[in-house]
């Protein structure tokens, strides 16, 4: 069961002017699931995206890479999930080709128009023609209500959909922001198995797409770990149709501001989703680390107590054996790191101070501490004012056991 994650309320998720979704069965692996899954975008919609930073990354990510560098303009995206057409050579960039050729005809525009994703297991040949043949069904479903059946249709071990939405008013006008994710495993920083989709009607210069999708994935995507494992098809999209509200030509305007705020709030929670609903997972924790003289050393920091295994089933056996936490400080290669500098706290509690218990720290407080669904790991460093955030979750039995189950 994911922690404290629920379904999201079709109701609650906002049409996002200019973005029509269509979903249906295609069979792509699995009989009677939606697997196929289409986002029509108005002309003159902007959209950016990172993908992974896998070397070994899928024939899908390859293409669409070339497309949004082609500057055609984007509009139709086609996702499928059970197949990640990853590690399947020169014959997958031809499939992830053919697939975006078959929406171009049937939309009339051009190939490069189109961004395909797909996740799924990995080395095996995609059905495209299942795909093809799926397409028009896909296209008469199409509506600017389908966020929640477009969160269903992308899931692969997601125990519940991804879907948040909010609306913040810019100029007088109130711009719509949604988004879906998809995630369970397979997930660490720099991108993860996990595909993101968020659109707004914001009137945004075409230019800032890109730095744009870069800064909401710092804040987001990009802070979430939940096994170490960095994917082959990690892909997050942004869209601004520019139907609503002023032109925004910089994100350091007022208007911008509060743009990429409500746009970050919406990403962090579809991030913060998907470690909610981890594989296994029991446990949704905070690492945040401060004092350090920059973020990057902060970060390093809070990736090597997130990353570790003992840490992550201490944490699921609510076993409070902290010294794990400061064996991961200790490795997390801070050359200089004085460790009579360091403190921590788990929660309300004092564990640790100038890198020795805390005179007042009992084992029944970190105990309690650890038996709940939501942790806050502080760790101060005692170096600068810099700190950062991730987060992660516990590492269960039902880990292990969907994944070795996974292809069956």
């Amino acid at each position: 069961m994911p922690v404290n994650l629920t379904a999201p309320d079709p109701a609650q998720l906002h049409p996002v002017p200019g973005v029509r979704i269509g979903v249906t069965e295609a069979g792509v692996r699995k009989a009677k699931r939606k697997d196929l899954t289409v986002f029509l975008l108005d002309e003159g919609s902007a959209v950016g995206g990172v993908f992974t930073q896998n070397r070994f990354c899928a024939a899908p990510v390859q293409v669409c890479r070339e497309h949004l560098a082609a500057g055609f303009g984007v509009r139709a995206l086609v996702i499928n999930t059970g197949n990640a057409n990853a590690g399947t050579g020169e014959d997958g960039l031809v499939r992830a080709r053919s697939t975006c050729i078959a929406l171009a005809r049937l939309l009339e525009v051009a190939p490069e128009q189109i961004l395909p994703f797909s996740t799924g297991v990995i080395m095996e040949t995609l059905p495209n023609d299942r795909i093809a043949a799926g397409l028009p069904a896909a296209l008469d479903d199409a509506s600017d209500a389908h966020w929640g059946r477009a969160a269903e249709g992308i899931m692969t071990t997601d125990t519940v959909p991804k879907a948040f939405s909010r609306q913040v008013t810019l100029g007088g006008a109130t711009v719509t922001i949604t988004g879906i994710s998809k995630g369970a495993g397979m997930i660490r920083p720099n991108m993860a198995t996990m595909l993101g989709f968020l659109a707004t009607d914001a009137r945004i210069a075409p230019a800032l797409l890109q730095p744009l999708a870069r800064t909401l994935a710092e804040g987001s995507f990009n802070r979430v770990t939940i096994d170490g494992d960095t994917s082959t098809n990690d892909s997050f999209v942004v869209i601004a149709t520019g139907k609503t509200g002023p032109a925004i030509d910089s994100l350091d305007s007022a208007d911008g501001q509060a743009l990429l705020a409500a746009m970050q709030t919406v990403a962090r929670d579809l991030a913060q989703a998907i470690v909610r609903d981890g594989e296994g997972a029991t446990k949704f924790i905070t690492v945040q680390v401060e004092g350090g003289r920059d973020a990057t050393e902060c970060r390093q920091t809070a990736y090597a107590v997130a990353h570790s295994p003992l840490v992550k089933t201490a944490f699921f056996a609510s076993d409070p054996n902290l010294g794990r936490i400061l064996a991961a400080v200790g490795y997390a290669g801070i050359a200089d790191l004085d460790q009579t500098r360091i403190e921590l706290h788990l929660d309300d509690v004092h564990v640790v101070t100038r890198g020795g218990r805390h005179p007042d720290y009992r084992e029944e407080d970190g105990q309690r501490v650890m038996k709940k669904s939501e942790i806050v790991v502080r760790i101060g460093l005692g170096r600068g004012e810099a700190s950062d955030t991730v987060w992660t979750c516990d590492l269960s039995h039902d880990y292990v056991s969907i994944n070795a189950d996974y292809r069956s």
